[in-house]
């Protein structure tokens, strides 16, 4: 095991910047900043570290704030039109001077890039369009002597059809032990697939090849599902955390984490009364939240403690599993098995006070039961961002791309709000990147350009994701905003009216969106009261607004009714999401108080 990290002095910490920025020349077209700034602005981090070093370094995840970064769009060091390693790399003083404690990085392998990287052919190294594993461990290292932990995506329930041992099994035959490795089944009677099963991004989660079998495939065709009732594919996955683990990433998050296990007798689905087969997930579904799911979560565990007595701490998983009520996503967070789990509830929750805080309510009381974080996630690279989905009709919010109307001001202003109330809850928080700056989901890229493999499967009827993973505008007044050098443009268009948005113009406001995340991250680390811990309603918060105290001596009030309310007279105000007026909080506002 080769340890890259410096957690034990503030000296140490220095030691391993100084290494860094020596050995690595700044990105050619990615403006990166000097060894003295960045210097400086480890010694204020570093002290802010120190003000709140109660909770021991082993449970940092309990609080952390996140940012998850999607390579292809984040920062392009190279300029060939898609982000890399290098890019997140000399944009790291960026994010340690935003507050965050965490990356967490979308899949970076090796990959035929026809799900975004989430069909992996290689979970050892690095896709050559993003970089090199020497670049990789760099990142580690810079990140870590920044005081910044590392999580990377894990792809547990299927791969490429580009891997090797799919590969493998194609050419083997039927009945070979390399088709055992995938789910191979022959037609049922008619010659119909083995189950009815859909897939997640449209049409049935079969597919047949030549010799008339068929293999199981989730989501894309080009995605074939892991069998885990096979002990090599065991083994594989505790061979590769290790490898990980061993270059000095700090945790993982694991895509659909509910879904590796199958029920081995294939059950078809319910269907609904237009004859198409159920996707809900339901109690019992037959390749979501299996019992057996469990054992495989407990297994990582107890590997990710093996790691316990070095300098960094144990490592850490993040469940992504949609499950609701949250007592179902709370079995993966039990003691022995995930450290947490994003909380989805809250990303669908339409702006409105009750529902709000039901969400809230349940989600902490069944995470809290068991020991567990609560975690808080309003965006990421698989739904249509916060902004544009808090400016529509609620009743609407969660529907696609370019399907209804957006009021972007009124979503502005909601996310802004939005953002204040995700960071004073408690447990940790996750911000997709680019929700910094304010981002709305571009809705109308050119259907040509459109990448999403749920574009193709649902025979260009759904847009997909990609509107918010539209690469980001970092500087400057036209495409490319300063993402990569030259004026090549990047593998997704940016709007032409982005250059209000890009990160150089935020940083000159103070009352722009990137200055407000600032400012609250700043806060929620000098305030004891803020990361882990309860939250107490206030009783006397009017209809629409939610009012919750945080000892000590803190509330968070969040006011989502028609008209401004006043704030108690004798409190504080640390930070507001939008100007008061007369002392009063105005609608679709948030005001964090000292009380």
């Amino acid at each position: 095991m080769h340890e890259k990290v410096c957690w034990g002095t503030v000296a140490g910490a220095f030691r391993c910047l100084r290494l860094a920025t020596f050995t690595t020349a700044a990105t050619a077209g990615v403006r990166a900043e000097t060894t003295v700034t960045a210097l400086l602005r480890l010694r204020e981090r570093l002290d802010r570290m120190t003000e709140q070093a109660s909770r021991p370094v082993d449970d940092w995840w309990r609080s952390a704030v996140v940012y998850q970064v999607y390579p292809r769009s984040f920062a392009d060091a190279d300029g060939d039109g898609t982000g890399d390693v290098n890019g997140i790399r000399a944009r790291l003083p960026y994010l340690a001077d935003l507050g965050i404690d965490a990356i967490w990085i979308s899949p970076w392998y090796p990959s035929p890039l026809l799900d975004g990287g989430y069909d992996v052919s290689d979970y050892r190294d690095i896709n050559p369009e993003f970089g090199t594993l020497a670049d990789a461990d760099a990142l580690i290292a810079e990140a870590h002597a920044l005081g910044i932990r590392i999580l990377i995506d894990l792809v547990p329930n299927h791969c490429s059809w580009e891997h090797p041992w799919f590969k493998a099994a194609l050419a083997a035959g039927k009945g070979s032990p390399e088709r055992e490795r995938f789910w191979f089944r022959d037609s049922k009677e008619g010659g119909l697939p083995p189950t009815n099963w859909p897939a997640a991004f449209g049409g049935p989660a079969w597919q047949q090849i030549e010799d008339g079998q068929w293999y199981l495939h989730l989501f894309d065709i080009s995605q074939p599902d892991w069998n885990w009732d096979h002990p090599d594919v065991i083994a594989e996955f505790d061979s590769i955390l290790r490898f990980w683990f061993d270059r000095g990433i700090d945790g993982f998050r694991i895509d659909v984490a509910d879904s590796m296990a199958k029920d081995p007798t294939l059950p078809d689905v319910p269907l609904h009364e237009d004859g198409e087969p159920t996707r809900e997930k339901y109690v019992g579904n037959p390749f979501y939240d299996q019992p057996a799911v469990h054992t495989i979560h407990q297994r990582w565990r107890a590997i990710a403690d093996e790691y316990a007595g070095t300098p960094q701490g144990p490592r850490v998983f993040v469940a992504e599993a949609w499950l609701s009520p949250a007592e179902r996503l709370a079995q993966y967070v039990r003691p022995h098995e995930l450290h947490s789990a994003f909380n989805f509830d809250v990303l669908r929750c339409a702006w409105d006070a009750k529902e709000l805080r039901e969400v809230i309510d349940h989600t902490t009381e069944n995470l809290w039961a068991v020991g567990a974080p609560a975690t808080w996630v309003l965006s990421n690279h698989d739904t249509v961002r916060h902004r544009t989905r808090y400016g529509r009709d609620q009743r609407e919010a969660l529907e696609g791309a370019g399907v209804v109307p957006t009021d972007l001001e009124l979503g502005r202003r909601r996310a802004r709000a939005a953002a204040l109330l995700e960071l004073a809850l408690p447990g940790g928080a996750y911000i997709y990147q680019g929700d910094e700056l304010g981002l709305p989901e571009v809705e109308d890229l050119p259907e040509e350009v459109l990448d999403d493999p749920t574009w193709e499967r649902s025979g260009h009827t759904v847009r997909g994701r990609d509107g918010c993973r539209v690469p980001i505008p970092w500087s400057g007044s036209e495409p490319p905003y300063g993402f990569g050098s030259g004026d090549g443009q990047p593998w997704l268009p940016q709007p032409a009216d982005w250059a209000p948005l890009t990160a150089e113009a935020e940083a000159a406001d103070p009352d722009s969106h990137l200055s407000l995340y600032k400012a609250a991250l700043r806060i929620r680390r000098a305030e004891e009261a803020l990361g882990e811990g309860r939250l107490s309603w206030d009783s006397d918060a009017p209809a629409g607004v939610l009012s919750f105290t945080r000892d000590p001596g803190f509330r968070c009030v969040v006011n989502l009714g028609a008209g401004p309310i006043d704030l108690p007279a004798d409190a504080e105000v640390l930070l507001s999401s939008e100007p008061l007026a007369d002392g009063k909080l105005p609608s679709d506002a948030t005001a964090w108080l000292k009380v």
